[in-house]
C-alpha cells in the first residue's frame, strides 16, 4: 500500500503531514501509526523509516519530541526531546511531531532558512506555543515577515467538547470570544488568533481545514486512547 500524505502549498521545502494509511501496523493501529506505547516497535520503525522515505527527507536524522502538552521550544538535535516544538536552521535534520487529535503546525522561513514544528494540543495552544516558537526562530535569524505557516489536522470545534473551566482559561488568557461556542473549543482559529498576534502576516498561514475524527486520521478521542499516532514533519 501506498504511503499517504499531505501537503502545504506555501512551504517550499520538504514536509509532511502523514495519514494513517499506507504502514505496516495491524488494528487498532492500522497501519501508518509513528508512535504510541502498545504497537510493536519494529512497527513503528518500519512505518517511520518508509513514510520519510516516500516523502523524499531522511529518516536517518530525525529530531522528535517527547510531547508534554507545554509550551517549551527546544533547539532540534537527532533523538528525542522533551519539549513541544523544535525549531532549526540546519540542514537535512527532520523536525518531527506526533498528534492524533492535537494540532501539528509547520514553520518556514524560506529565505532565511529556519525551521519549525510544534505540536498544539489545548494546553500548548492555552500557553501561545506558535508564538514561543516564532519567537526562537528569530533567534535563529528567521524573519516574521518572511515566516509561512502550515496547520495540519486536528480536531474539530464541532467534536471537542471541554469543560468551562477551560473555556474560561482561554477567555482570561486573552483569546476571543469566538474562540468557541458553548464548551466546543476551536483549537484552529486559537492557533491562527496567536500566530496573527505574533506578526504573521494572514496570507502565510495555511490550514489543512480536515479533523482527525474522519476515517483517514489516528483519534485519541473518537478511539477512546486505543489509537495510533501521525507525524507531521519538515527538512530544510
Amino acid at each position: 500500500m501506498c504511503i499517504d500524505f499531505l501537503t502545504s502549498p506555501i512551504i517550499d521545502c520538504g514536509h509532511a503531514f502523514f495519514t494513517r494509511h499506507g504502514g505496516v501496523s495491524p488494528a487498532p493501529f492500522g497501519s501508518l501509526n509513528f508512535g504510541g506505547s502498545d504497537d510493536d516497535p519494529e512497527n513503528i520503525r518500519m512505518n517511520r523509516e518508509r513514510a520519510l522515505s516516500a516523502a523524499g527527507m531522511n529518516f536517518r536524522n530525525v529530531a522528535r519530541m517527547n510531547q508534554i502538552h507545554g509550551n517549551e521550544v527546544c533547539i532540534a538535535k537527532e533523538g528525542s526531546q522533551t519539549c513541544d516544538a523544535l525549531v532549526t536552521a540546519e540542514r537535512d535534520i527532520v523536525l518531527a511531531v506526533g498528534a492524533a487529535d492535537c494540532y501539528p503546525i509547520l514553520f518556514h522561513d524560506p529565505v532565511n532558512s529556519v525551521a519549525g514544528a510544534a505540536h498544539a494540543g489545548w494546553k500548548g495552544t492555552l500557553g501561545k506555543i506558535p508564538a514561543n516558537t516564532i519567537d526562537e526562530m528569530c533567534k535563529l535569524g528567521a524573519d516574521r515577515d518572511e515566516i509561512r505557516v502550515a496547520i495540519g489536522p486536528g480536531i474539530c470545534r464541532n467534536n471537542y467538547e471541554v469543560s468551562q473551566d477551560v473555556i474560561q482559561k482561554f477567555l482570561d488568557a486573552g483569546f476571543p470570544e469566538s474562540i468557541h461556542t458553548g464548551r466546543l473549543l476551536d483549537l484552529l482559529e486559537a492557533n491562527i488568533h496567536t500566530l496573527l498576534s505574533s506578526g504573521i502576516k494572514r496570507e502565510n498561514i495555511w490550514a489543512l481545514n480536515r479533523c482527525t475524527t474522519e476515517d483517514d486520521f489516528f483519534s485519541y478521542r473518537r478511539d477512546n486512547g486505543k489509537t495510533g499516532r501521525m507525524w507531521a514533519c519538515i527538512q530544510l
